[in-house]
């Protein structure tokens, strides 16, 4: 089993969607679109851009704790992972991303 991804809807209207590992733990999160559109080549840019490392930027919140966004080629924020407690788990985070972000499973919720 791979990961898969979920698009929803909030109660504003806007959607985005979380990648999450075949155990179903949410290891990347989007931003928010305006519409379903746009949010699925949100979607398709994570599928593209996962696998290559140079995508990923290493990131420590204001309480230390280390995180990772994954850009576009154009340099954009596509999606943003979890605090982790380590770098080891943010490293381990990333390569779950690298291995569950081509997945072709999109689910609407």
């Amino acid at each position: 089993m791979s990961g898969w991804y979920e698009l929803s809807k909030n109660a504003q209207g806007l959607h985005h969607f979380v990648l999450k590992a075949a155990n179903g733990l949410v290891i990347l999160r989007s931003e928010t679109y305006a519409t379903a559109a746009s949010a699925r080549g949100g979607i398709a840019s994570v599928q593209v851009n996962a696998p290559h490392d140079e995508r990923y930027t290493l990131q420590t919140s204001q309480d230390g704790k280390p995180y990772f966004n994954l850009k576009a080629a154009n340099g954009e924020i596509i999606g943003t992972s979890q605090m982790y407690v380590s770098t080891g788990a943010r490293q381990t985070g990333i390569d779950s991303v690298k291995t569950n972000g081509p997945s072709r499973d999109v689910r609407e919720v």
